[in-house]
């Protein structure tokens, strides 16, 4: 079932597909990590980023991709590469803020779909539940459009 949001000054949102683009575990340090008593303490590292881009008139497609990489002792224990993406129809949005709900909005929506496929993995690798917390893709996104400022400023200087 697809989900309309509409407000009263004509812009349209509707969520008409989310879908798991790409997915991959490995898992280089087992089966060594399962061998003993010592206790899971890794290490996370933590990558994202998100893309939009135009499939036809105000239809749109998000993919977000978070790269997780877990490390035990210095050794790589697992690392989840996953691309989640969603088609979006988005009408009567100013094209200066598209940018915003293609890059802070929709990943908002598509990240709780993609901690749940992170998680799944984790376990079905035979590592305990990785339960990601919620990220502020509003500010992401504002930190993204500041340093991208700041280098056109630095090229207008030189």
């Amino acid at each position: 079932m697809a989900e309309t949001a509409q407000q009263d000054n004509g812009q349209q949102f509707k969520i008409e597909k989310v879908y798991l683009k790409d997915a991959s575990f490995e898992s280089p340090g087992t089966p060594g990590l399962f061998i003993g008593n010592q206790a899971w303490k890794p290490q996370m590292d933590l990558q994202l980023n998100s893309e939009g881009r135009k499939i036809n008139d105000n239809v749109y497609e998000v993919v977000l991709t978070i790269t997780l990489t877990a490390k035990q002792e210095e050794k790589t224990a697992y690392l989840i590469e996953l691309k989640q993406a969603g088609i979006f129809t988005i009408t009567g949005v100013e094209p200066e803020a598209l940018g915003n709900v293609l890059g802070a909005f929709c990943p908002n929506i598509l990240f709780p779909f993609a901690r749940e496929a992170i998680s799944e993995l984790a376990v079905k690798g035979g590592f305990p539940q990785i339960l990601l917390d919620p990220i502020n893709f509003d500010a992401l996104y504002t930190q993204h459009l500041e340093q991208q400022k700041a280098s056109e400023n630095k090229e207008t200087i030189q």
